[in-house]
């Protein structure tokens, strides 16, 4: 497991457009990610991670995270959202987030259309929610401490 640990900023795409909100973090978070490595994996490859997250040392929740460069929407840089398994009465910008990867789920790609898009995203959740019913004990990991 390899985790981040980074302010919370974003594009604000993932609430309003597609209905799903993501945590976007900063830059220095995503150059962090990218030089991460997991198991056997020198570095941490674009795509659909799983894992647990917190927000300012709060409980720590299931979460989905996207990592490259979003093909859908063209993007000129980077990015790291992180789609916590949680409704939150308010938003957290500027707040700490954590974020621990446990499993891949996909490569990052483009899709044709928004809806498939959001399909897809709903299938990774709950790919990752039920990969992470074998691994609550990370939960409990000193990296959220």
């Amino acid at each position: 497991s390899s985790g981040i640990n980074a302010e919370y900023g974003g594009f604000g795409r993932g609430s309003k457009e597609l209905g799903i909100p993501t945590a976007n973090m900063d830059k220095t978070a995503v150059c962090s990610v990218a030089s991460l490595s997991t198991g056997n994996n020198p570095a941490l490859k674009n795509g659909v991670y799983y894992g647990f997250a917190s927000v300012s040392g709060g409980p720590v929740f299931k979460a989905v995270t996207s990592v490259g460069w979003n093909p859908q929407y063209m993007n000129k840089e980077k990015s790291v959202e992180v789609h916590i398994l949680h409704n939150f009465k308010d938003d957290f910008y500027g707040e700490e987030l954590r974020f621990i990867f446990l499993g891949y789920i996909r490569d990052e790609c483009a899709f044709t259309s928004v809806e498939a898009l959001i399909e897809r995203i709903h299938k990774d959740i709950e790919e990752g929610s039920n990969s992470l019913e074998t691994m609550l004990e990370f939960r409990d990991d000193e990296f959220f401490r």
